[in-house]
């Protein structure tokens, strides 16, 4: 049995892997990519058969995500329990391992020995100490994977690994700002007596989970909300519409905003345990002259009334959705008469590195006066955010009550 490294020259073999990550290669999606790492992985090694395998959580499985000479382990799905066979050894042991025995006893995806794989090579696919997968390559021939093959498939995994993470973390920003803009109200509702502007700006660094709401039940009950999902991302996203779809479904079998916050809570501890949000939930019932409100570890709403300075309302405070099985809310009761205007926000819109909140919460304050939504929003956004890139994603959405004389 013996070594294929020596048949090329180092410097060969090199520039080979260096081909492993190049320019060719980056129209290419996720799948795609590793197809195409994997063939090329394969011809610098010799070998018959190569495979991709990544790590499921949720699960603590292995999933087949791509294969070379052994299709088969993906098109079947096949997953392999961390810490069991094969490739669960690898990812569990987080060191190269190979094997000279392909059976039962030592391989637990059938596949691999139905193929007359003889000797296979796998070694972990990782970032830092956080553990993605596994790499591995196959012989149909008896064959000795030495040192040098080691080493070659190390270097060939971390690059995957590389190209693998930018990608995946390219196509879920895309996927996310694709969610994202699904979900959020592309244009707001027209409401008879009031006015409506919104606007969401992404971080950075990326979409994230803030979101806001507006909307008029049949009853007439007009509902304006601003929420905060903790994380970022494509998950961040998803579970924001999951919790916008909660508050409009629960908004129809309660006039109580307190009630409505307290339904999603019991729902996000059931179904999303390890999840928490922030919202500040407001309800406006006919004839508009008052507006309940409450605010789940969210910041206050301001509001502006002719004639007046603009105040951060004094809403009452509960934990945040997700944080404590039962939640004490009781909503708040305040006037809202014609020409108030009424600005609900998330914390990207006011808090700024190095500074106290109380900073943000003023210049917000100050900046707010009665005037057309959508102007107001554009100084809002002039004062609190200007030329620099939001750090954290936000939201807002600013809704006002006409006056008497363009109500009528």
């Amino acid at each position: 049995m013996t070594s294929h490294v020596g048949e090329e020259p180092v410097g060969e073999r090199l520039q080979a892997i260096s081909s492993l990550t190049d320019i060719s290669i980056g129209h290419l999606d996720v799948d795609d990519l590793l197809s195409e790492l994997l063939v090329r992985v394969k011809a610098l090694l010799g070998a018959d058969t190569a495979a991709v395998l990544l790590l499921d959580r949720a699960s603590s499985q292995l999933v087949a995500r791509a294969a070379v000479g052994i299709e088969e382990e993906v098109r079947q799905g096949a997953r392999v329990g961390l810490g069991r066979g094969f490739a669960g050894r690898v990812a569990a042991e987080r060191r190269p391992v190979v094997l000279h025995r392909i059976d039962p006893s030592t391989v637990e995806n059938p596949i691999l020995w139905q193929k007359g794989i003889r000797a296979m090579l796998g070694v972990p696919l990782q970032s830092g100490t956080e553990v993605l997968g596994v790499l591995h390559v196959g012989s149909l021939i008896e064959r000795e994977f030495g040192a040098d093959d080691v080493e070659l498939l190390e270097l060939t995994a971390s690059r995957i690994a590389a190209a693998m993470q930018a990608r995946e973390l390219e196509v879920e920003r895309a996927a996310a700002r694709v969610l994202q803009r699904s979900l959020l109200p592309s244009t707001p509702s027209k409401i008879p007596g009031f006015q409506l502007a919104t606007r969401y700006v992404p971080a950075e660094r990326g979409v994230g989970g803030d979101w806001y709401d507006a909307f008029c039940l049949p009853s007439g009950q007009l509902w304006v909300m601003a929420g905060d999902v903790v994380g970022h991302g494509l998950p961040a996203a998803a579970i924001m519409g999951r919790l916008r779809s909660s508050f409009r479904s629960y908004a129809m079998q309660s006039d109580d905003p307190a009630e409505v916050v307290r339904r999603v809570n019991s729902k996000v501890r059931f179904f999303e345990p390890s999840q928490t949000a922030t919202v500040v939930c407001v309800m406006l019932p006919p004839p508009y002259d008052t507006m309940r409100i409450i605010s789940a570890g969210h910041p206050p709403p301001v509001l502006t009334v002719p004639g007046e300075d603009a105040v951060l309302l004094d809403v009452p405070l509960v934990p945040p959705v997700g944080v404590v099985a039962e939640l004490d809310a009781v909503s708040a009761e305040f006037k809202f008469p014609h020409g108030a205007t009424l600005v609900a926000y998330t914390d990207g819109l006011v808090e700024r590195r190095g500074e106290p909140l109380d900073v943000g919460f003023e210049r917000l304050r100050s900046v707010v006066v009665p005037k057309h939504p959508e102007v107001l929003c554009r100084e809002i956004m002039d004062v609190m955010v200007g030329r620099e890139s939001p750090r954290d994603d936000l939201a807002l959405i600013v809704l006002r009550r006409l006056p008497d004389e363009a109500d009528s």
